[in-house]
């Protein structure tokens, strides 16, 4: 009894914490890592180097010879972004970070990931980096050898996390979530609130 009292009182929360706002995402709203990582651009970039301009950041883990999941996945933020007004897709940071830095130079992710986007933003750090980053995201990745023309594929998390400008990991879009127009419709709200 008392588990069904706590359930429903944690449930009463989430929804109080929603403002009204059903979002399509998973409601997650927990500290986001503010991790520290180089850009294609070969800058050392902080998350709160977006935040603190009050952007939303979205954040995808993945890699440029992925053959499937991150083009998909790069694709569906490309669609958020033309489904926002210029206003609104100018507070939205997109942020790729590699989990494959061993391929993914500065000069490959400057190539793929603006492909997509011209405001999408490549990361990538060293392998201590990627793996303190992706660990405090709880975002798995593991390398499988030999099965592509490329030496190797990469097993990973295929979420796309959607951080507020307070810092706070506020939705997880996992892959059946991932429909642009209504990842559109929350950040509409969120930038509203």
């Amino acid at each position: 009894m008392r588990k069904l009292t706590l359930l429903m009182v944690f449930l009463f929360l989430v929804a109080s914490c929603k403002k009204g706002h059903e979002f399509y995402g998973h409601f997650f709203d927990q500290p986001a890592y503010n991790f520290e990582l180089t850009d294609q651009n070969g800058n050392r970039v902080k998350l709160s180097d977006y935040t603190s301009k009050g952007k939303i950041v979205l954040l995808f883990f993945g890699y440029t010879h992925c053959p499937d999941v991150c083009p998909l996945a790069l694709e569906t933020m490309a669609k958020v972004m033309k489904n926002l007004k210029p206003e609104e897709s100018q507070r939205v940071q997109v942020l790729f970070i590699s989990v494959d830095p061993e391929r993914d130079t500065l000069e490959v992710l400057k190539g793929y990931v603006p492909y997509f986007h011209p405001s999408f933003v490549g990361l990538r750090g060293s392998e201590e980096e990627t793996r303190k980053t992706a660990q405090e995201y709880k975002a798995y990745y593991r390398k499988v050898e030999g099965q592509s023309a490329g030496g190797y594929l990469v097993d990973h998390t295929a979420t796309i996390y959607l951080v507020t400008p307070d810092n706070r990991i506020k939705i997880l879009y996992t892959p059946s979530k991932q429909d642009p127009q209504k990842m559109a419709e929350d950040i509409k709200f969120l930038l509203k609130s």
